[in-house]
């Protein structure tokens, strides 16, 4: 068994057998993705589908072309507090 394994926390991860959050590490072993829980000892081996679609999400991107957008001028106002504070500065000197 080698030491070297890189161990990561996942973070937000919810132990299955104790429900402790934060708790889980993942790392690869024999060439199989694990996960287990430090507080409680869990272990199971996690099997990745590679045919598993994604679920469409309002973020996820549709196949449209993408839209070109033209440029279009920004227009920045002045902030009336900040001019306020500069015109006491001067008045006090």
């Amino acid at each position: 068994m080698s030491h070297n394994i890189k161990k990561r926390f996942i973070a937000g991860a919810v132990c299955p057998r104790c429900a402790e959050m934060d708790r889980i590490v993942v790392f690869e072993q024999e060439g199989q993705q694990r996960r287990e829980c430090v507080a409680c000892g869990y272990s199971d081996i996690l099997v990745i589908q590679p045919d598993q679609v994604e679920i469409p999400t309002r973020v996820t991107p549709e196949n449209k072309k993408n839209e070109e957008i033209s440029p279009q001028p920004i227009k920045f106002f002045p902030n009336p507090r900040l001019k306020k504070q500069s015109e006491n500065s001067n008045k006090a000197d």
